[in-house]
């Protein structure tokens, strides 16, 4: 289906990584620490994306703007610090699929709006981050997505122009983001979203189930 692809950028969370367990553990603590009972993974699982905003959201029914949003954030993000390797892992079929990406010699890299502070120590730590070509976080350039600003740095990192990179994400901003940058997009509906989220509304061009379906699309072969 994508013709004359040369690189594809991926969204972080809920795309390539299942960080949901580690994030709603960092706010489920909060609760604890202050005598609340606990809230099942469940519960924070569909607003992983929104990070701080989406966990404090579900842990206190807070939103930024209140006058307490600013000190949880950081008690937040030290919580998260600590465990952020704890539990997360790679979806099914993601380490297959980034296999066959660097096998056909298509450079790869993520796009996320998770900050440097967590992405780049993350991405570290997780052996299969170590043939990506770039790791934006939502700080490196002054707008995060769905502006397309950080799009096409990661374009520009490796040198690939923004119409030959195809951008894959769990959230109608991601989409956003990629048809701003002139990207080709394809919308995620296996991610946090994707079971509730209208993906057909968000006008990508293409949808896929599962991380290996982007094969196909790109006419790769699926591994042995």
């Amino acid at each position: 289906m994508f013709q004359h692809i040369q690189a594809v950028l991926f969204d972080l969370d809920g795309t390539l990584i299942d960080s949901a367990p580690d994030l709603g553990a960092a706010a489920d603590k909060m609760r604890t620490d202050r005598g609340l009972a606990s809230l099942p993974l469940a519960d924070y699982r569909p607003m992983a994306g929104a990070g701080a905003r989406g966990m404090l959201g579900v842990a206190f029914g807070i939103a930024p703007g209140h006058a307490d949003f600013e000190n949880l954030k950081e008690e937040f993000f030290k919580n998260y610090e600590a465990c952020m390797t704890e539990r997360t892992y790679a979806f099914d079929g993601v380490a297959d699929l980034i296999a066959q990406l660097d096998r056909a010699g298509l450079k790869w890299g993520v796009v996320t709006n998770k900050s440097e502070r967590f992405a780049l120590p993350l991405t570290r730590a997780i052996p299969l981050f170590q043939s990506a070509q770039t790791i934006v976080g939502g700080d490196t350039t002054p707008h995060a997505k769905p502006h397309p600003a950080p799009l096409l740095e990661a374009a520009r990192q490796i040198g690939i122009a923004p119409e030959r990179c195809l951008y894959v994400g769990d959230d109608e901003r991601d989409i956003i983001a990629g048809r701003a940058a002139a990207m080709p997009t394809v919308a995620a509906a296996y991610g946090y979203l994707g079971a509730t989220a209208a993906t057909d509304h968000w006008k990508a061009d293409a949808t896929i189930a599962t991380p290996s379906a982007l094969l196909s699309l790109l006419q790769l072969p699926a591994m042995p």
